[in-house]
């Protein structure tokens, strides 16, 4: 039987039983599938583990001392509910398959078990993952460019505002829209329009900070990005290079109006800050396409506060 190779997500395993030849020979056979995974000797152990680093799957033994699997299993459920765990235990008669399903566990072996049984499960529970993982990503990203959608930028962008007005750091959002696109569109085809979005997000990705900035696609040939914990200067370098990339390459007469806002927290509730936020920074993506397009413009909010108190 060959193992399911993880494809939508890295899968990391945590193995938890008291019973030091368990633990090795299990540990064996989790090297041989190339598996990444830590061990511990009872659930507070595992607990401790948990907290430090994320973790995709459990097998547990139910009998430990200091915490035993049931209650390992609870705190999980409760902390970490995409968490899939594995049952294995001797006691089959004092723990039944339902009971150790209905306290949240994803399967269960009975000790001695067959290590082709074990592999077996983790196949069926990493097929499971890799599809939820797979579903999650299609709802979140637009299938033309695997940007980020509105759906999750909208998301995204309350999560980042809540934490930029918490640990007082600015935070920027950067408005992309292309000139000329319509045209571009009725003259030489949708295809080659499709073509030219892709390229953007590429001209995107490769000109902002990974894992630090977010891009969406907002709608029709409209971009954003949020750009947390950056100068105005920064935001603006950012901006220009996006600009300056794009018309290095095959742009088919296209070019790129760009508007910057600057978030700002008031009295007023999170969403009518939010609205004002993404507000500026169309108002300057708008003034870039009303003084000819191919141009960066900081909304006047952000040009004060960059004269004054940053």
């Amino acid at each position: 039987m060959e193992f399911e190779q993880t494809t939508y997500e890295p899968q990391r395993l945590l193995l938890v039983d008291d019973d030091p030849t368990v633990l090795a020979l299990t540990s064996e056979f989790l090297k041989t599938l190339g598996m990444e995974f830590h061990t511990a000797r009872n659930g507070k152990e595992a607990l401790k583990l948990l907290e430090g680093s994320p973790f995709t799957i459990i097998i547990t033994d139910l009998i430990m001392p200091v915490m035993d699997g049931m209650s390992l299993i609870k705190v999980v459920k409760t902390k970490w509910p995409d968490i899939d765990i594995v049952v294995m235990t001797g006691h089959g008669r004092e723990f039944s398959y339902t009971s150790v399903i209905k306290a949240g566990a994803s399967d269960f072996i009975q000790k001695p078990f067959n290590f082709d049984e074990l592999k077996a499960k983790l196949n069926r529970i990493i097929r499971e993952r890799n599809l939820r993982a797979l579903l999650k990503r299609l709802s979140l990203r637009d299938p033309l460019t695997d940007l980020y959608n509105r759906r999750f930028f909208e998301e995204k962008l309350e999560e980042e505002a809540e934490r930029s007005a918490r640990q007082n750091y600015p935070l920027f959002l950067i408005m992309v829209d292309l000139d000329n696109f319509k045209f571009l569109n009725d003259s030489k085809g949708h295809q080659q329009g499709d073509k030219i979005l892709r390229y953007l997000a590429q001209i995107l990705k490769a000109s902002t900070r990974n894992h630090v900035d977010t891009i969406c696609r907002y709608g029709g040939d409209e971009f954003v990005i949020t750009i947390p914990q950056a100068s105005v200067e920064q935001a603006l370098q950012i901006a220009e290079r996006i600009r300056t990339k794009y018309l290095e390459g095959e742009n088919m007469g296209t070019t790129l109006s760009i508007g910057i806002s600057r978030f700002r927290r008031t009295d007023k509730p999170l969403r009518d800050d939010l609205y004002l936020f993404l507000r500026e920074a169309d108002e300057a993506m708008y003034s870039a396409k009303r003084a000819g397009g191919n141009k960066v413009v900081l909304h006047p909010s952000v040009e004060k506060e960059s004269q004054g108190v940053s």
